[in-house]
């Protein structure tokens, strides 16, 4: 009988001992996401980006996201690892969150595996979810890290790091 991990079974990972450049790597719980009382997104199949110093970031399918709450943003941003980042806001019923989610349209060769995927700041949502676990949203706006209890820093962003 396979039994659920606790909270206390995951290894603690330190932010530290995460690489630079960054890697990909397939996420083995699911990834929820909610926005004005609605769940938006539900994957089974999420991946997250783990670099040094940042708490994971967690992409999930295109397939995966009610795609009736995605609008197309302006903003565009450059990320030296992965290439040109194109946002999105996030609308559900008359709440609209603004950039609240971006995706790599056409990613580098090394991040190609999330291409069609988009990654979505914690903050900027009502709820996201590792497993069961309710995340807490990295400091700023600029990183969007996911922060569970088996993460330890400290973060970049936070003010008390300076790298």
């Amino acid at each position: 009988m396979d039994e659920k991990p606790r909270k206390n079974d995951i290894p603690r990972e330190s932010v530290w001992d995460y690489p630079r450049p960054p890697k990909v790597e397939d996420v083995t719980q699911p990834i929820r996401i909610e926005f004005n009382g609605k769940s938006i997104a539900n994957s089974s199949n999420a991946k997250r980006v783990l670099e040094r110093g940042h708490p994971p970031v967690y992409y999930v399918t295109l397939e995966e996201i009610n795609a009736n709450t995605l609008q197309n943003s302006t903003r565009k941003t450059w990320c030296e690892w992965k290439g040109e980042a194109r946002y999105y806001d996030v609308r559900v019923g008359d709440m609209i969150s603004k950039n609240a989610a971006w995706y790599y349209p056409n990613p580098t060769r090394a991040f190609e595996e999330i291409k069609d995927y988009l990654a979505f700041y914690a903050g900027k949502m009502d709820a996201c979810y590792v497993g069961d676990e309710l995340v807490k949203p990295q400091a700023g706006d600029f990183y969007g890290g996911w922060i569970t209890s088996n993460i330890e820093g400290p973060f970049k962003g936070s003010p008390k790091v300076k790298v």
